[in-house]
């Protein structure tokens, strides 16, 4: 393509990008949605900073940032990591991509251009959604992995003669992580005043984890119940350490699926490729 057909695409994506964010920014903002216990919403809410964030919020769906901001909690609030700035980098990337895009097209000249103009500003956009929730999952993942030796520890101290409280914190203090983090956050929603109910609900909140929700829910109804504390960490206890051998053994048993595919399409070529070729070139010798 000649230089004034690139110039003039450009250009006109430029002015469509611009229109589109100028029109983008008409959107009324989303007025603070204040939730049953009388907080506001901390996505829909007033602490959102950027305007332009705001705008976009108040755009997207509304079950979509709910999503966003499951992950982020999930992954543990990250600094710098919140809603409007997630999707505020999904648009500013997917503009990148689609330049980028245009710009194979105009000046590439190899066949697969078109697949990777389209793939480009695709990949680009979801981007940032497959992070945070690969760092949601990661976290998750590692609380999950943590948890029953994290129980066992728990249970040596309250038979020791600790409490429940401090053996918890005797436990996330000696241990690093993201499941000692979410302890020592229960320990201090518990210091502000809150009942270890609404604390083990909002650690519940806080996770995808089966093993760390049924953990939590236990402790709940040891709670209300009165039930003995030591008894029902040793029950937890032997209990993931069974779901975390039955894991391990399930993961061992996928390895002969998955090693089906590498064999077939990297091992076996190369195999065949370094067997058949001397007789092959033989063969091709002795007719030739």
């Amino acid at each position: 393509m000649e230089t004034s057909t690139i110039i003039a695409l450009i250009t006109a994506i430029a002015t469509a990008i611009a229109i589109g964010a100028f029109v983008f920014l008409l959107f009324p903002a989303r007025k603070p949605v204040v939730e049953p216990d009388g907080e506001v919403h901390p996505t829909l809410g007033p602490v959102q900073q950027s305007s332009i964030g705001t705008k976009l919020i108040a755009a997207a769906p509304r079950g979509y940032i709910g999503w966003i901001e499951k992950q982020i909690v999930l992954a543990g609030r990250p600094i710098g990591w919140t809603a409007s700035g997630i999707v505020t980098s999904k648009i500013v990337l997917g503009v990148v991509g689609v330049l980028f895009a245009l710009m194979i097209v105009a000046l590439a000249e190899f066949a697969l251009k078109v697949p990777l103009a389209i793939a480009a500003p695709l990949l680009l956009f979801f981007l940032p959604d497959v992070r945070i929730n690969s760092r949601a999952h990661d976290r998750q993942s590692a609380m999950q992995l943590a948890l029953p030796d994290t129980l066992d520890q728990m249970t040596i101290a309250v038979e020791a003669g600790l409490g429940f409280d401090s053996a918890m914190a005797k436990s996330a203090r000696n241990s690093t992580g993201p499941l000692a983090e979410e302890f020592i956050r229960t320990l201090q929603d518990m210091s502000i005043g809150r009942t270890r109910r609404d604390a083990f609900m909002e650690l519940e909140r806080r996770t995808d984890s089966e093993d760390l929700r049924r953990f939590a829910r236990a402790i709940i109804q040891a709670d209300s119940y009165g039930i003995s504390i030591g008894e029902v960490l040793r029950v937890q206890a032997a209990e993931m350490r069974v779901k975390r051998r039955q894991r391990a053994e399930e993961q061992a048993m996928k390895v002969a699926v998955k090693m089906v595919f590498p064999l077939i399409f990297c091992f076996l070529p190369v195999i065949f490729i370094v067997v058949l070729t001397p007789a092959i070139i033989r063969v091709v010798e002795t007719f030739s």
